[in-house]
């Protein structure tokens, strides 16, 4: 999934019915359309394999292109080289090429190219708008915070400064070592001696499905991309069991131009081994959280050049 449109980034919540009143949510509306480009997550972004193409001709050339691609081919590959389904591809990936790719595009290190650059601008949008939605209420200080996926603890981090007590999981054992580290780096070092010191996360390596507890709110950013649409329903209905008060999701949409992007960036997928991406509707996500009597309060759209996440938070109904 390695191809692109030009765009501005842009940044779009709503909370349904009454529009989010903080300017830094509500832009005004722009006359002409904006064309979105998709994040590659399941893409290699070593910058060596990237087609770049405009957004009137991308279609075009998709629909070309759908006959020549057989989209799940390289995930059949993936899995039977690692004896699973898509979750241990995801396991392998993210504890060996992968966890090195994206603790490059999390951190700080000039060594990235100009996608894992804007990739990491449009994930620290996704992150720094999941925290304004969780202190909107409200300070932070004593909430149980779940945050599911953790990574490299981009979020994790940030809510334990601010006082939250948070367990911080990820399939990925090498993330969590990671996350472990920077986060002993960052809390327990240097505190002002006036300040309460701040509480280290509870780093766990588990999947989604093994999440077990009860927390005032569960955060899930960027991971639901892994998970196809027949069991993201699960996983939702799974997340919100765990969530007391609130539930906030980042995902990549669904809509017909994205898919078409995606599936020619899917005859590009590089030298790398990478994961499979799925794309979620909007309206199948909320469709999921009414099942289980959740509704969506906040939504919002962040965008750069090669990333674009959807993120909302869903209340009890």
């Amino acid at each position: 999934m390695a191809c692109f449109s030009p765009l501005s980034s842009t940044i779009r919540f709503q909370t349904p019915p009454i529009p989010f009143s903080n300017p830094k949510f509500s832009p005004k509306p722009k006359r002409n359309p904006t064309v979105f480009a998709i994040p590659p997550p399941s893409a290699a972004v070593d910058g060596t394999t990237l087609a770049v193409i405009g957004g009137s001709s991308v279609v075009a050339l998709a629909a070309a292109a759908l006959s020549l691609a057989d989209p799940e081919m390289r995930r059949r590959s993936q899995a039977e080289e690692v004896g699973g389904g898509d979750k241990e591809v995801v396991r392998e990936y993210f504890n060996s090429t992968g966890f090195q790719r994206w603790k490059k595009i999390y951190g700080e290190t000039d060594d990235v190219n100009r996608v894992q650059m804007d990739i990491r601008i449009g994930h620290a949008k996704t992150v720094e708008n999941a925290i304004l939605m969780l202190t909107d209420e409200g300070p932070l200080q004593g909430v149980s915070v779940c945050d599911a996926g953790c990574g490299t603890g981009c979020l994790a981090i940030p809510l334990a400064k601010q006082g939250a007590v948070v367990t911080a999981t990820d399939i990925s054992a090498a993330m969590v070592a990671e996350a472990e580290k920077q986060a002993r780096e960052e809390l327990l070092t240097g505190n002002d001696e006036l300040s309460p010191a701040p509480v280290m996360p509870k780093f766990e390596v588990k999947d989604l499905e093994s999440l077990a507890g009860k927390f005032d709110t569960v955060v899930c950013l960027d991971v639901l991309i892994h998970y196809p649409q027949s069991k993201a329903d699960g996983m939702i209905a799974h997340l919100a069991s765990l969530a007391d008060n609130r539930l906030i999701l980042s995902f990549a949409p669904k809509t017909l131009y994205y898919d078409l992007l995606k599936r020619v960036g899917e005859l590009f997928p590089g030298p790398s081994k990478a994961t499979r991406a799925y794309l979620h509707a909007e309206a199948d996500v909320e469709r999921a959280l009414h099942k289980v009597g959740w509704k969506i309060r906040k939504r919002g759209l962040i965008t750069t050049q090669f990333y674009f996440s959807r993120l909302i938070e869903a209340v009890p109904a």
